[in-house]
């Protein structure tokens, strides 16, 4: 998080300084979650440089730590031995909510030493050199909404997950009433995690019983990416703290709005004093830059779903009417469509990828959102259509979007264009773990089904 580069001998000086006894470190495994220890002020010193060993199986296993049947990277086959994780000390940060535990981030590293392939913030780091190559700097940002539900956690298990409450009632979008009704918890997200190194641009309640809406606030890309996967994790544990469960689910009920989590973009110049979307000569404010870098995104759209949807759940929001996209499509200032163009000013013109679920992986979907982007300027893209005027939903010009996870990753896993955006190793990883997913979920008889044929048929 820091502007300047941290040096080995300053993170070291700063910590004696605090007379640091411990702490956290952290990495990311392919689903997004935070996978982490906490270590000893004499182990961190050891590592510091060298690295440390983390066992693969976070590259092994599913979300709920059930072991894949179908990795090439690691398995049963391999015995599940350690990678080594490289700390980032520019991730350096303290968790206020932790008596301010010293917090770094790490990246997995290969039996060479380069980057893994498979290893999402590394993905990312690979994607943004290539945008640097080319004399551009990415800034992003992600908004996130989610739901927050009482924690009753023993009853959940126990009732198997159907008993859920949420932390107020009603539909209460932009509501200051119920944000006041839990005016602690509200509060402490938008001062803990700034104080975390995740500051919050807005914070507001949506449409939704217990629903809240957080903008996060831009920056360069990587740290955007960090931000986020940081938001998720730290808003989790304050809302812990405040007797609440955070989900992020994209659809959290078939009754209510689902979660989205959009992420905004724009190219800078190199010395970051351009931005590179905005064109003063244009009736539209909009750049060719920025005209090709979207019909890169709505022409990539289609094979790189699952790294904007990434679970069975994502297409219960991807539903007609229902606030997310399913059609692929652009216009300016319209939630209907999947790209929502903002250009407004020099400092303000952004790009909005409305596709994005709350369920995402940061760190993916944002290099997702720029290798697409990265194509339609290589390639010198035009944007086939015009922008959709009035519902996106009916505007089909373009084509739509897979209906479920499983047609999306076959999609992704057959497309050349994902292979030469992200690389065959981790397209060959990643889509397995979908397909993993896809499986699990295939093979459970649902609350649905038994209500609808146990009796009847």
């Amino acid at each position: 998080m820091s502007n300047q580069p941290l040096s080995k001998d300053k993170v070291l000086q700063l910590l004696a300084e605090q007379n640091t006894e411990k702490v956290k470190l952290a990495v990311t495994d392919i689903d997004g979650i935070l996978r982490g220890k906490m270590i000893s002020y004499e182990k961190f010193v050891s590592i510091v440089e060298k690295g440390f060993g983390f066992c693969n199986v976070v590259f092994g296993w599913d979300a709920g730590d059930v072991a894949y049947d179908n990795s090439q990277y690691t398995g049963w086959h391999s015995g599940y031995p350690d990678a080594t994780a490289a700390i980032d000390l520019n991730t350096f940060r303290q968790i206020p909510w932790d008596n301010d535990t010293p917090f770094f981030l790490a990246d997995f590293k290969d039996s060479k030493g380069n980057d893994l392939a498979i290893c999402p913030r590394s993905l990312l780091k690979k994607i943004i050199k290539q945008a640097g190559d080319k004399g551009y700097t990415p800034y992003f940002s992600q908004e996130f909404e989610w739901f927050n539900l009482i924690d009753n956690t023993e009853e959940l298990y126990a009732g198997k997950f159907r008993d859920t409450k949420p932390m107020t009632q009603g539909m209460f979008g932009y509501s200051l009433q119920r944000a006041a009704e839990k005016n602690d918890y509200f509060n402490d997200l938008f001062t803990l995690l700034k104080k975390f190194g995740v500051p919050i641009e807005g914070l507001h309640t949506e449409t939704g019983p217990g629903v809240y809406e957080a903008a996060i606030t831009y920056s360069e890309i990587l740290e955007a990416a960090d931000r986020a996967v940081l938001f998720k994790s730290g808003t989790k544990q304050i809302a812990h703290n405040h007797g609440v469960i955070a989900t992020f689910m994209a659809k959290f009920n078939e009754n209510l709005p689902g979660c989205s989590g959009h992420v905004h973009q724009s190219l800078w110049s190199a010395v970051k004093k351009q931005n590179l979307f905005y064109d003063k000569n244009k009736a539209t404010g909009i750049s060719s830059l920025m005209e090709s870098y979207m019909a890169g995104q709505l022409a990539c759209l289609p094979y790189i779903l699952p790294m904007f949807a990434p679970t069975v759940n994502s297409y219960k929001r991807l539903v007609e009417g229902a606030w997310a996209p399913t059609t692929l499509t652009w216009a300016i200032d319209n939630r209907t469509t999947a790209l929502r163009a903002l250009p407004s000013s020099s400092s303000s013109t952004r790009l909005e990828t409305r596709v994005v679920g709350s369920d995402s992986n940061p760190y993916l979907a944002m290099a997702a959102c720029l290798a697409a982007g990265l194509y339609g300027i290589n390639n010198k893209l035009k944007l086939k259509t015009s922008a959709t005027v009035g519902n996106g939903y009916a505007d089909k010009r373009n084509g739509t979007l897979p209906k479920n996870l499983w047609d999306a990753t076959q999609a992704m896993k057959t497309s050349p264009i994902a292979k030469e955006l992200f690389g065959a190793a981790f397209v060959e990883h990643f889509t397995a773990t979908r397909e993993w997913e896809w499986r699990q979920f295939s093979k459970v008889v649902t609350d649905w089904e038994l209500k609808r044929y146990l009796e009847i048929i």
